[in-house]
């Protein structure tokens, strides 16, 4: 952007500054003088402009958007943001997990999908995938997952045999990989894939009736997905090419469009249902709960300052609003925590006054000082007082989130019901949600991964993986690592 008339050049603390160009030194030959502040300011600021990136979910982009309600689900929450005809602001941010700030966009990887509504009763965010399900049931594990998908020690190199090696001693991962390293483990681009929020999260109505809910984007553009060797050929021509994609989109009035729609179970289900409706690594059949359409989601803005809108955006499952919540999934309930410190960690214990983070509601709490902070606290800081500061009301709150649990305290994974093994869903996508041609790059997607520096012992558990999901298709996975296919 140009203009006849420029504005002068200062320093952050709005003061003038003589040269753009030159330091100040004594004479043109000789050294340069300490109380150049201008020169110090620079350098000083450019060796801090960094941030940490983030551990998983690095990279990636995202845009601004609005969401409209265009059904009616108010018998099953009270959320302000959710009610008839209710149009909200929102920001999307769409990632890989692995990959470092610099990776490809288009590795074989899960993308994150992470939304939030800035709600007239506060921020609310979901962050979820573009697959409903995941590789693990447990915390404990997430971590060690996470390393497992990065670099090795020594060689700081992604290693198959590290990745294979972790998921061929997790058979929770199976319906997850088979996703993975399907059609669908590389989208076209962010607008031709679906997000969910995977977990089961709870909603409450305005008479207090509790519901369990999963969360499905579905894309208005239509699933679209990139082959392994176009995939590859991206990665080399242009590693940007997805964030590239939305922001060209946007910019020339193409704008991507989202129907959220909800699966809702009514909340005694979730005692006797046939799977455990709070295991990540399971799906809700449709037929048991089919869709229920509650909106629209258009992103039709783009960032100005990617650093400030998208790199300094924190997403957190914690941030749900009244008639919305978590709920017993084991995996939910500590990213709960594990989010809000990360960003703590990243950005600082001040990150929501952050304006990308900051809510459109007024905030009242007796939070104060800290790195960062640039809000004025208020008197009294301290609770309870007698001076008029904010007081906690439940009456505006709900009771989404709260369930019955007792039992003595264990190490142990979900209780097993009738249908919950770690091979049958997968096994059922292999065979019923596949055509042929699907299985085919299923089988050669596999079967390249695993000729890629897996070792023999990792190879051999990998087999009776496949095996496990499905008997014919582990032989075909098989045969073909063993004949070069």
């Amino acid at each position: 952007m140009t203009s006849s008339q420029p504005e002068p050049t200062t320093t952050d603390a709005g003061i003038p500054v003589a040269s753009d160009e030159h330091s100040l030194t004594i004479g043109p030959d000789g050294p340069i003088l300490l109380q150049d502040h201008y020169l110090i300011e620079q350098m000083a600021n450019f060796n801090r402009e960094r941030i940490p990136e983030r551990q998983p979910h690095a990279k990636g982009g995202g845009a601004f958007g609005t969401f409209v309600v265009t059904g009616d689900v108010s018998a099953y929450t009270k959320a302000a943001v959710f009610q008839p005809g209710v149009e909200t602001e929102m920001l999307a941010r769409f990632s890989t997990v692995a990959g470092e700030r610099g990776s490809p966009d288009t590795w074989r990887d899960p993308r994150g999908f992470s939304v939030r509504f800035y709600t007239s009763e506060g921020n609310l965010d979901m962050v979820g995938n573009n697959v409903p399900i995941f590789f693990m049931r447990d915390p404990m594990k997430f971590q060690h997952f996470i390393r497992s998908q990065k670099r090795r020690l020594a060689t700081n190199l992604r290693d198959h045999d590290m990745q294979w090696d972790f998921w061929t001693l997790s058979p929770e991962s199976a319906h997850m990989l088979s996703w993975l390293m399907g059609d669908r483990g590389i989208p076209r681009t962010w607008r031709h894939m679906n997000g969910y929020s995977s977990h089961t999260y709870s909603w409450c109505n305005a008479a207090g009736e509790r519901f369990w809910v999963k969360y499905h984007f579905k894309t208005d553009q239509g699933i679209e997905c990139l082959d392994q060797a176009e995939a590859d050929r991206l990665a080399g021509v242009d590693g940007d090419y997805h964030q590239r994609d939305l922001y060209d989109s946007i910019e020339r009035g193409d704008h991507p469009s989202w129907t959220l729609k909800m699966q809702i179970m009514p909340f005694e289900d979730a005692r006797t249902y046939r799977i455990n409706p709070f295991d990540l690594t399971k799906v809700w059949p449709h037929a048991d709960y089919p869709l229920i359409e509650v909106g629209t989601m258009t992103l039709d803005r783009n960032v100005t300052d990617y650093h400030t809108e998208i790199e300094q955006a924190a997403f957190e499952p914690n941030n749900h609003v009244a008639g919305t919540g978590l709920s017993p999934d084991k995996m939910l309930l500590a990213r709960g925590f594990s989010y809000a410190d990360a960003h703590r960690a990243r950005l600082g214990v001040n990150y929501k006054q952050i304006p990308v983070n900051k809510p459109r509601c007024e905030v009242h709490n007796y939070q104060k000082d800290g790195v960062g902070r640039t809000e004025n606290a208020f008197e009294p800081v301290y609770a309870p007082n007698s001076y008029g500061g904010p007081r906690a009301d439940p009456s505006r709150t709900g009771d989404a989130g709260s369930w019955h649990a007792d039992g003595d305290m264990v190490r142990a994974a979900y209780t097993l019901r009738a249908d919950d093994d770690d091979w049958g869903q997968a096994g059922i996508m292999v065979r019923e949600v596949l055509d042929d041609a699907g299985r085919e790059r299923l089988i050669g997607n596999v079967s390249g991964h695993l000729q890629a520096g897996v070792s023999e012992p990792v190879l051999q558990r990998a087999f009776e993986y496949w095996r496990n999901i499905d008997k014919n298709l582990g032989d075909r996975i098989a045969d073909a690592v063993r004949n070069g296919g």
